[in-house]
């Protein structure tokens, strides 16, 4: 048996070229064919397959020495599914973020950006941004005494090139994971593969690749992911001066951490899902014992518009996937984002004639915030109100033919509780802030989170250790349906309320609340591209042309039934007369008709104050500068809204 299974091993390797000779034949000799033409164009690609490099250096093999073993099988023996489907780990791999980390352009670009900015400090950034896009390249450099390692040399660097790559996890060291952060990853020196199964099969690994196969219980957990997912940097000012702060730039293992999931489910059980019960045998040709849980190595996260570019410029970038296989990863991309991030919900508060109050319900069901990772990652929410005949009454989130969100302010659109109006909209992300407290997308000089609402996971809470680097900015503690139901943290959810002024109308609308996610918006791209370098001019080509469109994540509609025919009328006439709308002091005088409430809110919906059960003529005082929009609500229901500018 031990022979006989020696032999399966090599019968691919020997048996593919004799096949594919028998069957240039087949066609004169009339033999019955026993593939698909589908089968046969992937019995040569891989037989032609030498992109994936077979190379070593001093600690490190690359990803084409693991696929002779754990790629695809001919034979249809090893990484087959219940339904013989091929899952093998190489193809799932090979087209994913993961794996295509040193050749990502948009990533080539931001380092160039950053260089351009502060040359003083190109070995120092270029070698922080490798260690975790070249670890293969970078560390084996640094293992051998290099100081610095940076992108002149990773170019040239085939195993540098090959990403984030088979033992770029397999070979980090086990003790130390989750303990060290920032792209300062430890590997194993002794020439160890290490893997989820006890007992592993040490030949014919050792034998053909000089790897080792060790057990770890590790590799299943949370921890192999810390070293590169919580990276934080330190701050340059406009001189390049250090000024001695940090900055966590994403910190997507510790929303994790900071969450309900952590002793459930772990980053892998997402992004690398198992064939729950189903065993497989992992050597390719071999009848070697099955395995269990066999994980998928889909590493699936949320960048469509990425995996779109790499698609459509294969050849240009030098990638080691074709389009189909990216194209595939994108579907899975997507159906990640539509079917496991979010839920959302609608509901009616009110209905009058003057405003309709609808509640918006979004629910993260990711393991980290939504949107997580690399900061120019957003979600926003578009909200329209049209009515039965189809004229729309409210739009609050389009976009225009860039995909870019109309209505937001030039800097960066706050968080929101209470939206009135349409240039207002809901924008979930992070945004940096300089030593000058102004915005910035570069890197080294953020210095603070200016607003962090990206929507936190189940059980984060404000009072755990890692905190610190997870930190809620920019949304108001007045805010009680952001991460709370009240006083009670960690829902994981946020509810946004919409006023919508209806001016009249009475009859049914239908109301469409979409959450769209994109991970490269244009608004993010014009720092970078008001400079120019061959990295910049590159991207920039290739995102143009790229499909830029956002994912649309979740919609739901709900309508909202006409008024009852005793209120279809005429508006009713102001109760409320209120002036000066354009104030030197804050000083405002107000005559009314019914007894009513009175409520002022600035332009970001936070409440700035409240009078209960007014009458007649009183003043009204505002005494700081701004746009206050003050609803006047009497006591039989009749709601008016007024704009008022304090300068």
């Amino acid at each position: 048996m031990k022979y006989r299974n020696i032999l399966l091993v090599c019968i691919p390797l020997l048996a593919l070229p004799l096949l594919l000779a028998n069957l240039t034949l087949e066609k004169d000799a009339e033999i019955q064919r026993f593939h698909s033409d589908a089968e046969m164009a992937h019995f040569q690609l891989m037989l032609g397959d030498t992109s994936l490099p077979k190379g070593y250096n001093y600690l490190f093999a690359g990803s084409g020495v693991c696929q002779k073993c754990h790629g695809f099988d001919t034979l249809g023996i090893a990484s087959v599914d219940q339904n013989g489907n091929d899952v093998n780990v190489t193809d799932d791999w090979r087209a994913t973020m993961m794996a295509n980390s040193a050749r990502d352009p948009f990533w080539r670009a931001k380092v160039s950006h950053e260089v351009l900015l502060y040359p003083q400090h190109k070995a120092e950034i270029e070698d922080k941004c490798t260690s975790c896009h070249a670890p293969m390249g970078h560390f084996d450099a640094k293992h051998l005494g290099a100081l610095h390692y940076g992108i002149a040399d990773m170019v040239t660097d085939t195993l540098a090139l090959d990403g984030v790559s088979c033992l770029a996890c397999h070979m980090m060291e086990q003790d130390l994971m989750g303990t060290s952060f920032s792209g300062q990853l430890t590997f194993d020196t002794f020439k160890v593969a290490y893997g989820p199964y006890t007992s592993p099969l040490v030949s014919p690994m050792l034998t053909e690749t000089g790897y080792k196969p060790k057990f770890s219980e590790k590799m299943g957990k949370g921890e192999a992911c810390a070293g590169c997912h919580t990276l934080i940097t330190e701050t340059f000012d406009y001189a390049g001066t250090p000024t001695g702060d940090k900055f966590v730039e994403q910190a997507t293992y510790h929303e994790w951490v900071n969450s309900a999931y952590r002793d459930s489910i772990s980053c892998q059980g997402c992004h690398m899902p198992s064939l729950d019960k189903w065993p497989v045998r992992l050597v390719t040709g071999a009848n070697t014992e099955p395995r269990s849980p066999y994980y998928l190595h889909e590493l699936v996260g949320g960048n469509v518009t990425m995996l779109g570019l790499f698609r459509d410029n294969v050849d240009a970038l030098g990638l080691t996937a074709g389009p189909s296989q990216f194209q595939d990863v994108l579907l899975k991309t997507k159906d990640m984002l539509q079917n496991k991030t979010l839920l959302l919900d609608i509901g009616l508060i009110d209905r009058t004639l003057d405003t309709a109050k609808i509640a918006v319900k979004l629910t993260n069901l990711a393991g980290h915030k939504f949107p997580s990772g690399y900061p120019s990652r957003r979600a926003f929410i578009q909200f329209v109100v049209q009515t039965e005949s189809g004229d729309t009454v409210f739009v609050s989130g389009k976009m225009d033919e860039n995909y870019e969100v109309i209505g937001q302010n030039d800097t960066y659109e706050p968080h929101y509780q209470v939206i009135t109006d349409e240039e207002q909209v809901q924008i979930y992300e992070l945004v940096l802030g300089d030593v000058n407290g102004d915005v910035t997308t570069v890197l080294v000089r953020a210095k603070d989170p200016i607003k962090d609402n990206r929507i936190p996971p189940l059980g984060f809470t404000t009072s755990h250790s890692a905190y610190d680097t997870t930190l809620i900015a920019g949304v108001d503690a007045s805010d009680l349906s952001f991460n709370r139901d009240g006083a009670l943290e960690g829902t994981g959810s946020d509810v946004v309320h919409y006023y919508i002024p209806m001016n009249g109308v009475w009859e049914q609308l239908q109301v469409t609340a979409n959450v769209y996610y994109q991970p490269l918006p244009p608004k993010w791209m014009d720092e970078m591209f008001s400079v120019m370098t061959p990295e910049i001019e590159t991207f920039r080509t290739m995102f143009d042309a790229a499909d830029r469109a956002p994912v649309l994540v979740r919609s739901v509609q709900m309508t909202v039934d006409a008024l009852p025919s005793s209120t279809k009328q005429q508006p009713k006439a102001p109760f409320v007369k209120l002036y000066p709308t354009l104030s030197s002091n804050g000083r405002l005088f107000v005559e009314s008709s019914k007894i009513h409430e009175v409520q002022v809110f600035d332009l970001n919906g936070r409440p700035v104050e409240q009078l209960p059960r007014k009458s007649g003529n009183y003043e009204l005082w505002l005494r700081e500068k701004g746009v206050y929009l003050v609803r006047f609500r009497s006591v039989d229901g009749q709601v008016q809204v007024e704009r008022v500018v304090v300068q």
